[in-house]
């Protein structure tokens, strides 16, 4: 199995997160990479950088005046305000169906969901790598590898076309998808993630050649809580190639492997050639988020039902934070997917 890192996805170090009307340490902390990194060497995987691809294969799902926004905001709003460390919104736009504002303040607003993106120096660095983390590990399947990970920080699939929000900038599942698709590939994204994939939702819901399914908590009572409910099936030509599976908050192992015993059924009726997994760790039950209580075994268990649907499979890394056993979990799932048994 390929495995794609590189060292520069670690120079996002955000300081900043609203909690409850408090500022407290933003949870996408750089220590993550190294539990991750962990995961992988216990598996018996050695990480491999990534090849560069360029602006163009982003900008088939980011629009450009988002990738410049990501690329300058933070000097030319240090420029207008010295001593900035990060860039974080003081106010969100309500509609952006409007006029686009060139104005530093207009503009962050403008580009985020939500006040977990601070953007610093080093920010776009760590973000442009992340997703070329991700082409380059399309590559290992184009190339006709049966699995192949990308350890992919900060994650992605919370971004929009062109919004930033919950620790994602540049959606890495959705470009790699992308790029599997102008290849000839039929995808379909499969998001394990706790949390909702509503940006990769809403890059493709009009879309019928993607299919999209993710397994969460409900979003009633967690984050995103403004998307993923069952109802929402895509729209236009995409209508019926959404597919959400919320959980009650709490789940286990048993109610996750019947869901993605039905995720799976639905692939394969879309006829995928690939699979690519927006692999989230933080459905664990001891992940600082607390949505489910899936076990470190049922990582390789759920890893194992992925792998029994015959398709090559691609992943990339999502949510998971610091816990003790971040690193199990992703060396559990990653020996259960080659057919192996978690250590």
């Amino acid at each position: 199995m390929t495995v794609i890192f590189d060292d520069r996805q670690r120079l996002h170090d955000p300081r900043f997160r609203l909690l409850d009307g408090r500022i407290v340490q933003n949870p996408d902390r750089p220590d993550r990479v190294e539990a991750l990194l962990a995961g992988v060497a216990r598996a018996g995987l050695q990480p491999v950088p990534p090849v560069d691809h360029g602006m163009a294969p982003l900008a088939a799902i980011h629009t450009p005046r988002y990738l410049t926004y990501l690329r300058g905001i933070h000097a030319r709003r240090a420029a207008e305000v010295p001593g900035l460390d990060e860039v974080v919104p003081s106010r969100i736009a309500p509609d952006r169906n409007v006029h686009y504002a060139m104005g530093t303040e207009a503009q962050i607003g403008f580009h985020n969901a939500d006040t977990s993106c601070p953007v610093s120096a080093a920010t776009w660095d760590a973000v442009y790598w992340s997703a070329q983390s991700a082409l380059t590990a399309a590559d290992a399947i184009l190339r006709g590898e049966r699995w192949a990970y990308a350890l992919c920080r900060p994650s992605g699939h919370h971004a929009y076309r062109e919004v930033a929000g919950g620790f994602c900038f540049l959606n890495n599942t959705a470009i790699a998808a992308q790029h599997l698709r102008t290849a000839g590939h039929r995808p379909a994204i499969l998001d394990i993630d706790v949390h909702h994939g509503n940006g990769t939702q809403g890059i493709f819901e009009d879309r019928d050649d993607v299919l999209t399914v993710s397994i969460h908590v409900d979003p009633a009572e967690f984050y995103p809580f403004y998307a993923g409910g069952a109802q929402e099936c895509g729209i236009g030509r995409g209508t019926g190639y959404t597919l959400n599976l919320p959980l009650a908050r709490g789940s286990g192992d048993a109610a996750y492997l019947q869901a993605l015993a039905g995720a799976l059924e639905q692939i394969a009726a879309f006829g995928a050639s690939v699979i690519v997994v927006a692999l989230g760790l933080d459905a664990h039950e001891g992940d600082p988020f607390q949505g489910m209580t899936v076990t470190t075994q049922g990582f390789a268990r759920i890893a194992a039902a992925i792998a029994g649907a015959g398709l090559p499979v691609l992943n990339m890394q999502e949510g998971g934070y610091l816990q003790p056993v971040l690193g199990d979990n992703l060396a559990s799932y990653l020996t259960g997917l080659r057919g192996g048994v978690s250590a």
